[in-house]
């Protein structure tokens, strides 16, 4: 093509507010720009006050829709007319759209609306919308449905595109219909200039001989950080010195359920006594988030549906280098490798974790060698490849 392809990206969140779909879409918009792609945002609009000030969004940006459901269709349909675009892309997470239904209907209709339009789903994850009340199998269909009506599907790890069925083959048959792309860390490895990790340290509370765990990411009942603070007691017992630092905002803008969450596991924390071995940093810039995770001697990451190059928390770990220690996959995850590139223990086992935790600390070796892997491994995870492979597909589609 002489220019670019000229893309509406339809996402549920986007900064300011907090929430890992919209800040994968932000930076994908940006080096989808720098790579020569004409892209427009489509998302909320700033109803309510955010967690952080709103930032320029610049003029591709447009805070439509005050509440998503089936009226969104028409808007969304209307701006991509208006603004000529080639390619409507929904960045597709059930939370997002509070679990609404009209997304699942959303490229079927885009394809009746607008003839000649491309559209192409990213699914961030799989979890089943919510239809009505014993809908059953329906949920499970009505994602199929909204595959089946893309004219291309992305899937961000090995695990989700077996589930949708593989590669598949797209109109003509010339490419697959589902593309394997993965997303990238949302915080670079960019303390501030002034970094003094011993500095960090202490003002977290650690010194030399304290083993300082990290934990990155929003809360909810997927995390498994509930195991981490058991794991936490644990370790106290076997008279270890440490400190829990949890690092980055406790819960995202769009999901309730996380604020929910994270009440219970301060009331968890409180009832065992261990608020002087928790750091909470709260909500800070990217730059300070770098440098706390690159204070810390190891992060844990104990998600209770088993580790995904689909989370972004452990990609950001990946990035930054850190020994990590995660639990082992529901389903292979054929770039996650046991004992080298991070250690993976068994799900919902605080002993487990436990014991991983304190091994590593015993022996520096091993975290040297895990933090080998993961700087490896980060380079499968770049934003300019995982750009060029977006404009990849979206030229594929256009030149049919």
């Amino acid at each position: 093509m002489a220019a670019g392809p000229r893309v509406l990206m339809v996402t549920g969140e986007y900064p300011p507010y907090l929430g890992g779909v919209g800040d994968y879409t932000a930076l994908l918009c940006r080096h989808l720009t720098e790579a020569g792609a004409a892209v427009s945002v489509l998302t909320s609009r700033l109803s309510e006050a955010p967690t952080v000030p709103e930032s320029a969004g610049g003029p591709g940006l447009f805070r439509l829709i005050q509440k998503w459901g089936y009226g969104s269709c028409g808007e969304i349909a209307s701006l991509a007319k208006r603004q000529g675009c080639q390619v409507v892309h929904l960045q597709y997470q059930a939370a997002a759209f509070g679990m609404h239904p009209f997304a699942n209907l959303l490229p079927a209709y885009l394809r009746v609306r607008l003839s000649g339009v491309k559209v192409v789903t990213t699914f961030h994850d799989l979890r089943v919308p919510y239809l009505f009340p014993k809908a059953g199998p329906l949920r499970a269909r009505a994602l199929k449905a909204m595959d089946s009506r893309s004219h291309a599907s992305v899937l961000t790890n090995e695990p989700d595109l077996q589930e949708l069925g593989g590669p598949g083959v797209g109109p003509g048959g010339k490419t697959g219909k589902r593309w394997l792309i993965p997303i990238g860390s949302n915080v670079d490895n960019a303390p501030p200039t002034d970094f003094d990790r011993q500095l960090w340290r202490r003002q977290m509370g650690a010194d030399e001989e304290t083993m300082m765990v990290s934990y990155f990411g929003f809360m909810n009942d997927t995390k498994g950080v509930e195991f981490l603070v058991q794991a936490l007691g644990l370790l106290l017992g076997r008279g270890i010195h440490l400190k829990l630092v949890v690092v980055g905002g406790e819960a995202g803008d769009t999901d309730p359920t996380n604020r929910d969450y994270s009440k219970r596991l301060l009331q968890m924390i409180q009832s065992r006594h261990l608020e002087d071995r928790v750091y909470w940093t709260g909500f800070v810039s990217a730059e300070q988030v770098s440098a706390s995770l690159l204070s810390s001697d190891i992060c844990a990451l104990p998600f209770r549906d088993g580790a995904s190059v689909r989370r972004g928390s452990l990609l950001a770990a990946i990035l930054h280098g850190l020994p990590v220690v995660t639990t082992f996959p529901e389903k292979p995850e054929p770039l996650l490798m046991n004992g080298e590139n991070l250690a993976m223990v068994e799900r919902d086992s605080p002993r487990a974790l436990a014991d991983a935790l304190e091994e590593l600390w015993r022996d520096p070796a091993a975290r040297a060698g895990l933090s080998a892997g993961a700087r490896k491994l980060a380079e499968r995870f770049a934003w300019p490849e995982i750009a060029a492979r977006h404009l990849e597909m979206y030229e594929s589609l256009l030149s049919r």
